[in-house]
């Protein structure tokens, strides 16, 4: 077994629920996943890294019974937003498990027949409340509220009481197996806090757990009782083993089972880290690695949650900084495991503090001398000297660092040792002064051993990041004429002085260019006329009162000129007639419509809005749009109307 852990890696994300787009908690979790599936990829391990959907269950019927859809028509339309977002996000999972597929579904059906011919499911009856949002019972130490009724502590919603037939799985039979298990395998659930929580509550004691239904028909019948449906949980749980090929590809289920962890967010822990290793304890699997569940990405202090409306769009964020920006913060801000607070604030800090400053001009800087001084090619280095070494010693034991780190799971750790370095490699420049050696014929050798260490260490750190920003690893490489990739260096074969002399270099260009916080600030939190998500449902706002809306000054304008905003794709510059005055406004609709189109069109505005600058243009007003498909589409009236006119 030990053996097998050394060869091999098997990472799983949750599946995520249907019912929803996916947001910054959903790429957050998979982001991690991704890492550390790119980092034991560089170890030289066979990595098996699994995502998916979970879509069965009474709210995925729900929902798509509110928009006349069939369940999986529903799910199909979601899935694809999914799959878009890992591609954006240069998501290099092995593969994505759907639980509708015909071999989830025949390989939980043949684990729940294993367990009920053992005796480790029976059948009875249940009463509980149910909370539906939540896909689950409420413990009973939720008290009543005075209306005699109970509320979800985990979504706030009111929960219904229910009693039915059902098929039970015997938990109470695994409360000490569990605790021998927790006992010796101390890191079985990290961090520890979460282990504490989790062993706490077994020592409690476990009831049998219901895990089938009556009153939901979207999931997997109970194999000989097609009145019963699999309980979603426990049909959803099973993924990690039938997504390995448990039961349709005996090979890959060998060679990668157990896996060795499981990232989950903390409000899932409970179903991971006592329902799930008791599951896998009745069936005679052996159990993963690693349960880790890690923190919660906080907005104004809360939790982001659609129902809350405080969700960010990664969409948006990608389109403005793109993939990498975007992994960065997420992994460095905070430890895997605890909660972290996103504000604008601080996420542009780190895009120009870390990412513009300290790797993108230190890349640049680098590269422009060996382009002005060498015509872009890599020097035969002169003399090492005390220094010379030095940065090398440094660069070594950094990577010993970070590779301990990545080991640990301890992302934010790696990527803080890395900026070490890279800050040390700056302080290396600004003690060796190339810039002053240049000016000396006689240095020439001087000067291109210090432009070769100071490029060695560029390269070196481009690898060690490599995990977390694949793409700006691949376009140091592309500047530094590196022609090798992950698979063809791992880290044991990580050299710092592995480059060589006659190699060309590029020109640079910008990593990382700075952004403006207001700016970024009005791309991606503009406000939509209307919000709909993958599905098509409407989603749930706060109410506003008819004086909030009066305070909304809503004009007919027509557009006098159009113009594209120079380095964008989506943004159109556009000068209006607002009846007493001729406005500027800025709007992304080039994806819909070209500048001609128009001109001489007439559509609404929110004329008091607070002027913004976006992309260095500033903008004095906005269009109301709809968005499908994340393109805006404006609503043109039918008739020519004064300009200034009000709306109401």
């Amino acid at each position: 077994m030990e053996e097998k852990f050394k060869q091999t890696f098997y990472v799983t994300t949750p599946i995520y629920y249907v019912n929803d787009v996916p947001h910054i908690g959903h790429a957050y979790t998979t982001i991690i996943a991704d890492a550390l599936a790119r980092y034991q990829r560089l170890c030289g391990k066979k990595v098996y890294f699994l995502t998916g959907t979970d879509e069965h269950g009474q709210k995925i019927e729900k929902a798509a019974s509110e928009k006349g859809l069939r369940p999986k028509e529903l799910a199909d339309r979601v899935v694809v937003r999914f799959k878009e977002l890992w591609q954006k996000l240069n998501i290099s999972y092995d593969y994505f498990i759907r639980t509708t597929e015909e071999f989830h579904e025949k390989g939980v059906q043949k684990i729940f027949k294993m367990l009920l011919d053992k005796g480790d499911i029976y059948k009875g009856t249940y009463q509980g409340w149910y909370c539906v949002s939540e896909e689950n019972f409420l413990s009973e130490d939720v008290p009543l509220e005075p209306g005699g009724h109970k509320i979800c502590p985990d979504c706030g919603r009111k929960a219904m009481l229910l009693e039915e037939e059902s098929y039970f799985f015997r938990l109470s039979a695994y409360q000490q197996p569990l605790l021998d298990f927790y006992a010796a395998n101390p890191r079985f659930v990290r961090p520890q806090s979460r282990m504490n929580e989790v062993v706490s509550f077994v020592r409690q004691g476990l009831k049998d757990l219901s895990i089938t239904r009556t009153t939901v028909r979207w999931g997997i019948p109970v194999p000989g009782d097609p009145r019963h449906t699999i309980y979603v949980w426990f049909d959803a749980l099973h993924n990690y083993v039938t997504g390995a090929g448990y039961d349709w590809n005996p090979e890959l289920f060998r060679i990668f089972w157990p896996a060795d962890v499981h990232l989950i967010g903390k409000d899932i822990l409970r179903f991971h880290a006592i329902f799930w290793p008791a599951f896998l304890m009745a069936a005679g699997f052996p159990l993963p690695g690693t349960v880790y569940g890690h923190g919660w990405w906080l907005k104004d202090e809360t939790k982001m949650s659609k129902s809350r409306g405080n969700v960010l769009d990664p969409y948006l964020i990608l389109e403005k900084v793109g993939p990498d920006a975007l992994r960065y913060f997420l992994l460095r801000e905070v430890p895997v495991g605890l909660d972290g607070s996103f504000s604008h604030e601080g996420f542009v800090q780190r895009i120009n503090s870390d990412l513009a400053n300290d790797l993108g001009n230190l890349v640049q800087r680098i590269l422009t001398m060996v382009f002005n001084y060498f015509g872009g090619e890599i020097q035969e280095p002169g003399e090492e000297t005390e220094a010379d070494r030095q940065l090398a010693r440094m660069f070594e034991e950094t990577a010993k660092r970070v590779y301990s780190h990545y080991d640990d799971y301890a992302l934010n750790r790696a990527l803080e040792e890395i900026w070490v370095f890279l800050n040390i490699t700056n302080k290396y420049l600004a003690d060796q002064e190339p810039w002053k050696i240049a000016r000396k014929p006689e240095a020439r050798g001087r000067l291109a051993r210090v432009l070769y260490q100071a490029l060695c260490a560029i390269r070196g750190s481009s690898y060690l990041i490599y995990p977390v920003m694949p793409e700006t690893a691949e376009r140091i490489w592309g500047f530094i004429g590196e022609k090798r990739r992950p698979g063809q260096v791992p880290k044991n074969d990580l050299n710092f002085y592995d480059l060589s002399a006659g190699t060309r270099t590029s020109k640079p260009e910008a990593l990382f260019p700075r952004i403006d916080l207001q700016e970024f600030i009005g791309e991606v939190e503009k406000p939509k006329a209307a919000l709909e998500n993958a599905s098509g449902q409407e989603l749930k706002m706060e109410y506003i009162t008819y004086e909030d809306f009066k305070k909304m000054d809503l004009r007919v304008v027509r557009v006098l000129a159009a113009e594209r905003v120079p380095g964008t794709n989506k943004l159109l510059k556009l000068q209006i007639d607002l009846g007493t005055e001729k406005r500027q406004i800025v709007a992304g609709v080039a994806e819909t419509y070209s500048p001609e189109e128009l001109v001489g069109k007439e559509f609404i505005v929110i004329a008091n809005l607070q002027p913004a600058v976006i992309r260095g243009v500033e903008s004095q007003g906005m269009l109301l749009a709809a968005e499908v498909e994340g393109k805006a589409i404006i609503p043109f009236f039918d008739r020519e109307l004064p300009p200034g006119t009000r709306v109401k």
